[in-house]
């Protein structure tokens, strides 16, 4: 049988002495073409890929400002922050989407819970901090133990607002504050008011903990709301029922443990899904 033939054809040079030729049956020729280095057959050498550019402090800063409208009337108050932080929440992404923009009005908003949003896109936490021990630093302005609920309310409020700029992380951040502070009935009842009125049905994350407190509690601390449990019970519905729910839940828990001769553990209710401590 005849050698095959094999043409090697080079396309970047001239002349003949980029082909080679062996001799043999016209049938068997293969021929094999060499394009150079660009993929797409000219021989150019296409522009690698670079590396995104990291995005620094300074490039933030560098922003133009942005002015915040913060309530109505009187208590009106105006607060400024850069524009590439802000537009981090898909919120001010969208109210900022016009190069012309410079100006958001939030009047509906708490100032509060405003600024601990502000100071957590500048730090990445806000006041008070959680420290390494799980617990919060001190406040000088507040009681250690919460008797009205504001300490509650507090991160309650950044914890609605961040639901509402798109801010996930500060949320969860919030809501584990929430769990960091020491509280009487009362502030717990003006607490589960707020969480009813601004969240929505769906949010079990700070629902759920709200109905499992006074659950496994209302029977003792109904006592020492003086009326107001009940006018809560009527005044929302929901939570009424979420706290009935839980009662219910964990009571069938309880027979059926008892039908298998199993001990009672955390799933009856004895433990609150709350971890942090409760004024007295």
């Amino acid at each position: 049988m005849a050698e095959p033939e094999v043409r090697i054809s080079g396309s970047g040079g001239g002349g003949d002495e980029g082909d080679v030729e062996m001799q043999g049956a016209d049938e068997d020729a293969v021929e094999v073409v060499e394009t150079g280095a660009g993929e797409d057959g000219t021989g150019a050498t296409q522009e690698e890929e670079k590396p995104a550019q990291r995005v620094t402090f300074v490039d933030y800063l560098k922003s133009p400002i942005i002015s915040l409208i913060i309530g109505s009337g009187a208590s009106q108050t105006q607060l400024t922050a850069h524009k590439a932080l802000l537009t981090r929440s898909p919120f001010f992404s969208e109210k900022l989407s016009s190069s012309s923009e410079t100006r958001v009005e939030l009047t509906e908003e708490d100032l509060e819970a405003t600024s601990c949003f502000l100071e957590y896109l500048y730090t990445g936490e806000y006041f008070p901090h959680k420290l390494s021990t799980g617990k919060l630093e001190a406040d000088p302005s507040a009681p250690e133990t919460d008797e009205t609920g504001a300490q509650l309310l507090k991160h309650a409020k950044v914890y609605t607002l961040a639901e509402k700029l798109g801010m996930p992380s500060l949320k969860s951040l919030s809501h584990s504050k929430i769990h960091l502070i020491s509280s009487t009935a009362l502030a717990e009842l003006t607490y589960a008011r707020y969480v009813y009125q601004h969240t929505t049905r769906t949010d079990l994350t700070i629902r759920k903990p709200v109905a499992s407190f006074w659950g496994q509690r209302s029977h003792v601390l109904r006592h020492e709301t003086e009326g107001s449990f009940r006018q809560m019970c009527l005044e929302f519905p929901e939570f009424a029922f979420d706290v009935l729910s839980f009662v219910l839940d964990a009571e069938e828990k309880r027979v059926q443990r008892r039908a298998t001769g199993g001990a009672a553990g955390d799933e009856d209710g004895s433990r609150s899904a709350r971890k942090r401590a409760r004024g007295q």
